[in-house]
Order: structure tokens, then sequence, then C-alpha cells
């Protein structure tokens, strides 16, 4: 069993930036993918980024392309994503997520998330 421990949202005024984090534990970290998803009041989960075991691939969605970057940091168990240029609709409830699927690419949009964090709510007011 996984367990994964998401930090770093917050209120942050449009055009700011802010790291999240998510700490895993339980199994051996740099044999899991990992992603992050995010949830807006009233809609689905959506998929934001993922990156592979060794941190060397990465995909995002669209909406994040240029804005966000995904990275890991295997010896801290611990993946990571900055936001920059953050705007009022990327307010959501950010999760983090495990794989134990290798994934690269499209792949790692498309394999199943084995193991979920609890969230952590990112605010960009309007």
């Amino acid at each position: 069993q996984v367990q994964l421990v998401e930090s770093g949202g917050g209120l942050v005024q449009a055009g700011g930036s802010l790291r999240l984090s998510c700490v895993a534990s339980g199994r051996t970290f740099s044999t899991l993918s990992m992603g992050w998803f995010r949830q807006a009041p009233g809609k689905e989960r959506d998929f934001v980024a993922a990156i592979s075991w060794s941190g060397g691939n990465t995909y995002y969605a669209d909406s994040g392309k240029g804005r966000f970057t995904i990275s890991r940091d295997n010896a801290k168990n611990t993946v990571y994503l900055r936001m920059n240029s953050l705007k009022p609709e990327d307010t959501a409830v950010y999760y983090c997520a495990a794989s134990e699927k290798y994934c690269t690419g499209y792949g790692c949009y498309v394999v199943p998330y084995d193991y979920w964090g609890q969230g952590t709510q990112v605010t960009v007011p309007s």
C-alpha cells in the first residue's frame, strides 16, 4: 500500500506561482509513475501532468503546458508540481497519484493510477 501526502496549496494572486509537493511512502518510490490531477468545484477530475519512474520523461495536459513543471526527487520520495503564471481557472483541489505501472509520455495519461492523496486546495481569485 502506498500513502501519498500533498502539501503546498494555498491562495495566490493571478500571475503568481506555487509549488506543490507530494511525499510517498509504503513502496519503493522509484518504481512508481507519478501524476498530478485537479478537480474544480462542480467539475470532473482532470489530468494535469505525469512523470516517469526516473523523471526523465514527462507529459502535460494542454492546460499546463509552458506554465507547469512536474519533477521528482527519488531520494526524497517526493514529486513536485511547480505552477507559474497562475490563472483563476487553475483554482481546484490538486491530487497526487501513483501508478505501479511504468509509463512514458501519453502512456502516463492513460495508465491506471492505483493510489491517491487527499488533495491540496489551490485558489487563484479572479
